[in-house]
């Protein structure tokens, strides 16, 4: 019999002039939504070597200045997937954001944090039902 477990995200918060960067995924769960750069937490990783690696791989940039955020349960019923996602905040330390991999991401945009576009990906859902503000 094969256990199904929840798989272990990381989703980075980056910060840059009072705005946050997200991308729009494709070609994947949650297609068409906006998502923070991030991915799987690899084995023997930490979870800021996993924020650092992930925000370079997607977007081509540099981040500082890690600490640890909330976490959330997302289930995604449709895809039968189940996701524990940990949230990192950094800030923006260098580079463009680009799309690095054309394959998954559509474009990166800085939104300010009170007017962030629609649909967004689950795991922002959860995050902002918890009342999460990085800026605050």
């Amino acid at each position: 019999m094969i256990m199904k477990r929840p798989c272990v995200g990381v989703g980075v918060v980056v910060i840059k002039g009072g705005k946050v960067l997200l991308g729009k995924r494709k070609n994947a769960h949650g297609e068409g939504s906006w998502c923070f750069p991030g991915g799987h937490l690899e084995f023997n990783e930490s979870v800021e070597e996993c924020a650092v690696r992930e925000v370079r791989e997607e977007t081509g940039i540099e981040i500082k200045n890690l600490r640890l955020g909330p976490f959330t349960n997302d289930v995604f019923e449709k895809e039968a997937k189940h996701y524990v996602t940990l949230f990192v905040i950094a800030e923006y330390a260098s580079g463009k954001a680009k799309v690095m991999e054309p394959e998954k991401c559509e474009k990166w945009a800085w939104f300010e944090w009170n007017s962030l576009p629609e649909p967004l990906f689950l795991p922002i859902q959860n995050l902002l039902k918890q009342g999460f503000n990085p800026f605050e």
